[in-house]
C-alpha cells in the first residue's frame, strides 16, 4: 500500500467517525428535546387537570392580549367576542379598501359590527399604525 492510499484510508476513517459522532449528537439531542417537550403523568386525572390548566392559560392570554385592528389577522379577529370568520374577513376587506382605522369606533363602519360588539371588546382593541 502506498502513502497516498494510506492517507486516503485514514481520511475516510476520520470522516466516518465524524459522521457517526454527528448522528449520535443529533439522535441524543432529539431524544432529549422530546423528553422535555411534554410532561408525563402517572394517571389520567393528572393529565386532564394539566390540559385544563393549559387551556385556561391560553384563554387568558388571548383575552388579555390587545389586538391592533389595523394589522390583525383573521384568526386574531375571530378571538374577539361576537366576531366570526365572515365579520373578521369584512374587517380586513374594509381596512384594505379604505385604509387604517383611525379610532376603535370606526369599526362600526364595517357592516355587521355595532356599538355593542365594540363595547364588549373595547379593552382588547388597539389602534396602531
Amino acid at each position: 500500500m502506498n502513502a497516498r492510499s494510506r492517507s486516503s484510508c485514514a481520511y475516510a476513517s476520520i470522516q466516518k467517525r465524524i459522521y457517526v459522532t454527528f448522528l449520535f449528537i443529533v439522535v441524543f439531542t432529539s431524544a432529549l428535546n422530546h423528553a422535555q417537550a411534554e410532561p408525563c403523568f402517572d394517571n389520567p386525572k393528572s393529565a386532564y387537570q394539566y390540559l385544563l390548566q393549559q387551556e385556561k392559560l391560553t384563554y387568558q392570554a388571548n383575552t388579555q392580549m390587545g389586538i391592533n385592528i389595523n394589522r390583525a389577522t383573521e384568526s386574531e379577529l375571530v378571538s374577539l367576542h361576537g366576531i366570526g370568520s365572515s365579520k373578521a374577513q369584512a374587517i380586513i376587506l374594509y381596512r384594505e379598501m379604505f385604509g387604517d382605522f383611525k379610532t376603535v369606533d370606526d369599526l362600526q363602519k364595517v357592516k355587521g359590527i355595532g356599538p355593542k360588539t365594540i363595547e364588549k371588546n373595547r379593552a382588547r382593541l388597539q389602534i396602531r399604525n
